[in-house]
């Protein structure tokens, strides 16, 4: 159980410190018994002048301090204003007998948390408490956090310090040691082509090419050139001679993402290059010897297509030699708030800006909320903050802005000729077919944009969020002009 400490006893103390000041003595004892009687893990500490206040805050950290306003020789805003150049992080509550709207505001202006007027009900009073040493932990956590950061690694690390994601770098650790074929599994946004890189960088081919592609986001008919290369003449336009990926790769790396979208001839094609180590370009009569490492990665349930037989299951095994499997957010929410903190730094950088803070209740309200498109959503959110936020602090005002900027209604159409208010163009009123197609039009290309936003700009998982086909989706953005390398 708890005891009211005195300043000297709890100078060494490693626990929690709330420091009460007011010259009532017997008012000051007597909250500070009472504070106890609920809170038994910290130290409730009495002094009875701002002068005694301000001698323990030079000597310890303190979680929260309340204090009176009117006291002899040093006020309690006076005290207020001293305290946080102390200790800036500081929570404070002000007691008073003498409450006004004005006294209230200056206070909190002052830097005060909260406000409470004498007498006291003990539930207000612990609530008030409560909060205090809340929002004093999550100060702490803010700062611990930007410590972090701030510390830094190399770029292209993966942020993290829960359970899953020590795991995951040491399976990135012992997958790196070898030349084995590695499948990288994971939902859209976990960040699989980080990992690729980090497989490749921990590894002995570390001063060699890394090469990476995106293989549904190149035409089908282009994608066996792109990876194997061609001869001059081989088709129309092949004015030269190509060097296709992997051959540009060789001794170095190659990830293939999206590996589970790649049709059934390149397949074959692959398979042939894993298992001889040999790639014969379009249109040559002989095949060349290559030395590359295969980092694959998909979002999709292999197995299942393997079912159905729209994937190879030998080209699976080939794939499959080490196997990388990266956690989705949900499944490491205790790493949120340093990845908040490293995303804002990092969208403040890529915009040139001085670097922002986070107040805790938007660490908090992040933390809380669901992640369905993980890093990548996460990220795409904090930029939103970042170009939002005018000031240094991202505070829930913020939030509040970005939200109501996403699911707000959409803005009148001014585009082909309609009014913003209306249906009619200049030589009168729009025929109601051609309107109708305008209004659907602009839904589309809004509702696309935002989905090409939250899915990175992969036209795969676009499909699969969307419920449209993979097929019925390229043509609606072939339609509408929407170019997808934006998005990425």
């Amino acid at each position: 159980m708890s005891e009211i400490a005195t300043p000297a006893a709890m100078v060494h103390s490693g626990r929690l410190c709330l420091l009460i000041v007011d010259d009532e003595r017997d008012f000051a004892s007597g909250l500070a018994r009472l504070i106890s009687s609920r809170f038994r893990d910290i130290d409730v500490v009495p002094v009875f002048s701002a002068k005694e206040a301000l001698e323990v805050l030079a000597e310890r950290s303190v979680h929260l301090m309340m204090t009176d306003l009117r006291m002899p020789e040093m006020g309690g805003m006076q005290l207020l204003r001293q305290a946080l150049e102390v200790q800036p992080g500081l929570s404070m509550v002000v007691l008073t007998a003498h409450g006004t709207i004005e006294t209230a505001v200056e206070a909190l202006q002052s830097g005060a948390y909260d406000f409470l007027t004498k007498p006291i009900e003990p539930d207000q009073l612990f609530s008030a408490v409560a909060k205090g040493l809340e929002r004093s932990r999550l100060l702490e956590e803010n700062n611990r956090l930007r410590q972090i950061i701030s510390a830094g690694g190399e770029p292209g690390e993966l942020v993290g310090e829960g359970r899953a994601m020590q795991q995951l770098k040491r399976t990135i650790a012992a997958v790196a040691q070898s030349d084995y074929t590695v499948l990288v599994r994971g939902e859209s946004g976990t960040g699989k082509e980080l990992v690729a890189r980090l497989v490749h960088r921990l590894g002995n081919r570390a001063g060699r090419p890394f090469m990476a592609v995106n293989c549904p986001a190149i035409p089908e008919n282009l994608l066996e050139s792109e990876l194997f290369g061609h001869v001059k003449g081989a088709f129309t336009g092949a004015d030269r001679d190509h060097k296709g990926l992997f051959a540009v790769a060789d001794k170095g790396t190659l990830h293939l993402d999206e590996i589970g979208d790649i049709s059934a001839p390149i397949q074959t094609k692959l398979l042939r290059c894993l298992q001889d180590g040999e790639i014969r370009p379009v249109g040559a009569s002989r095949s060349e010897t290559v030395d590359v490492r295969v980092v694959a990665s998909t979002n999709q349930d292999l197995e299942a297509r393997i079912a159905d037989k729209s994937f190879r299951e030998d080209l699976y095994y080939r794939l499959n030699v080490l196997t990388v499997t990266l956690p989705p957010l949900r499944e490491r929410v205790e790493d949120i708030p340093l990845l908040v903190h490293y995303l804002l730094r990092k969208a403040c950088t890529e915009m040139g800006l001085e670097e922002k803070e986070i107040s805790p209740d938007v660490v908090e309200w992040m933390t809380r909320r669901t992640w369905p498109g993980n890093v990548r959503e996460l990220q795409n959110f904090v930029r939103r903050l970042t170009v939002f936020c005018a000031g240094r602090l991202v505070d829930m005002d913020i939030i509040r802005m970005v939200e109501q900027g996403s699911g707000g209604a959409m803005p009148p159409v001014v585009a082909g000729g309609l009014s913003p208010g209306g249906f009619r163009s200049g030589e009168g009123f729009v025929p109601y077919k051609d309107a109708k197609a305008k209004v659907v039009d602009d839904f589309t290309t809004a509702y696309l944009r935002d989905l090409l936003t939250s899915a990175g700009g992969n036209v795969s998982e676009a499909a699969r969020m969307s419920g449209l086909s993979r097929v019925a989706l390229q043509k609606i953005l072939t339609r509408l002009d929407i170019n997808v390398a934006r998005y990425r």
